[in-house]
C-alpha cells in the first residue's frame, strides 16, 4: 500500500535529487560513487542498484502536505530532496558513531571506504541538501523562502542535540522520560515536523497554516519513534525484519526500558550483569511483561498519535491529498507488533 501512495512521486524525487547530486564532479575518483552508493543508486564499484535503501516517508510527507495546504507538490520538490539528502547525511554519520556495519541489509560506507571517508560524504551530502533548496527560489515569494531556509537551519541544530543526547545516555547512569522525550524530539520527530512545516509553507505560504503542519509532524514523529521502541521488545521478527527484543539485548535506552528501569531495582540489577545473554533477555522482557510497561508504552503513542491528528484537523488539509496524508500516517502505525 505504501509503494502505490509514493509511486507517483518518487520518479521526480530521484530525478530532483540526481540534479542535485551531479554538483559533485564525476573526475573525481570514487566521490561520487560514496554518495550514489549511500543513496541506493550504485553498488560500491559504481554500478547500478536497484533495491530500494529506504522508503523515503520524509519527502512523501512533505510533498503531500504542500499539495494537501493547497499548493502543488511538484513545487515542493527541491525542497522534498533537501530532506532526503539531509537525512542521508545524518544516516552516515550515525553509523559512524553507533559503529554500526550494515544498514539496508548493505555495508555502511565508512565500513567500505573507511570513517574519513565517509565522514565527507557525509558533509557532501549535507551541503548538497542546502544546494537543494536553491530550486526553490523561482517558485515561491523571497519572505517564504527565508523562513524555509530559517526552518532548515534550525532542524540542522536539532538533530545535533539529539544525536548528541542519545550519545550521552549511552552512558548516563541514569535517563528520565522526560529527557528521553526530549532527545527523540531531536534526533527522531524535528526532521518529520520540518517536512511538515516546509511542505505546507511552500503550498500555501502561510505561516500559520504551517504551524499546525509543524505541530503535526512533531507528534507524528514522537509518536512514530514510541512505536519503533515498542517494536524493538514486542515485535514480530517476521514484520520487523530482525530478532525480537534487540533492543534489551543492545540495551538501548527506549522508552519502555527507562520506564522499567524507573519502577524496578530487579530490572535495574539485570541490565548491570557484566554479560547479557538470551536468558537475561528473557528475564528482563518478563519484568517489564509484569509491570505493565508495553501497555504504558502504548498509551504514550496513542498520546502523542492523538495530538498529531489533532493539529492535522486545525490545519484544515485539502483535496485528494489529505485523504492521502492520512493513508501515510495509517500506514506508519498499522504495522504489527
Amino acid at each position: 500500500m505504501f509503494a502505490q501512495l509514493a509511486r507517483p512521486f518518487f520518479a521526480e524525487l530521484d530525478a530532483t535529487m540526481r540534479q542535485v547530486v551531479s554538483r559533485i564532479p564525476e573526475d573525481v575518483p570514487g566521490f561520487a560513487v560514496m554518495l550514489h552508493y549511500a543513496l541506493g543508486w550504485s553498488d560500491e564499484n559504481g554500478l547500478p542498484y536497484h533495491q530500494a535503501t529506504g522508503k523515503r516517508i520524509r519527502p512523501l510527507l512533505l510533498l503531500l502536505c504542500a499539495q494537501a495546504a493547497g499548493g502543488r507538490w511538484h513545487t515542493a520538490l527541491p525542497a522534498a530532496a533537501a530532506v532526503e539528502l539531509l537525512h542521508n547525511f545524518s544516516l552516515i554519520h550515525d553509523d559512524i558513531q553507533d559503529n554500526s556495519p550494515t544498514r539496508h541489509k548493505r555495508p555502511t560506507v565508512w565500513k567500505i571506504w573507511g570513517e574519513a571517508n565517509a565522514i565527507n560524504a557525509g558533509d557532501a551530502l549535507f551541503s548538497l541538501s542546502f544546494c537543494a533548496l536553491e530550486g526553490l527560489a523561482d517558485s515561491v515569494a523571497p519572505s517564504t523562502l527565508l523562513r524555509v531556509w530559517q526552518i532548515f537551519n534550525a532542524t540542522t541544530l536539532e538533530l545535533t542535540r539529539g544525536q548528541h543526547l542519545d550519545m550521552r545516555f549511552e552512558h548516563q547512569p541514569t535517563v528520565s522520560v522526560d529527557e528521553y522525550l526530549s532527545m527523540i524530539s531531536g534526533k527522531s520527530a524535528a526532521l518529520i515536523a520540518a517536512c511538515a512545516e516546509i511542505g505546507s509553507l511552500v503550498g500555501s505560504e502561510d505561516m500559520a497554516v504551517a504551524a499546525h503542519y509543524a505541530e503535526f509532524g512533531l507528534n507524528l514523529g514522537i509518536a512514530f519513534q514510541i512505536r519503533d521502541d515498542i517494536l524493538g521488545i514486542w515485535g514480530d521478527p517476521n514484520v520487523t525484519g530482525k530478532s525480537a527484543a534487540t533492543d534489551i539485548l543492545s540495551r538501548k535506552k527506549s522508552l519502555p526500558v527507562l520506564y522499567g528501569l524507573s519502577h524496578s531495582p530487579e530490572l535495574a540489577s539485570v541490565y548491570q550483569r557484566d554479560t547479557f545473554t538470551p536468558a537475561d533477555v528473557t528475564e528482563a522482557v518478563a519484568l517489564l511483561d509484569r509491570l505493565g510497561v508495553r501497555d504504558y508504552t502504548q498509551q504514550q503513542e496513542t498520546f502523542f498519535y492523538r495530538r498529531a491528528l489533532a493539529a492535522l484537523e486545525n490545519a484544515q488539509p485539502r483535496g485528494e491529498a489529505a485523504g492521502q496524508l492520512m493513508q501515510l500516517v495509517e500506514n506508519l502505525f498499522g504495522r504489527a507488533y
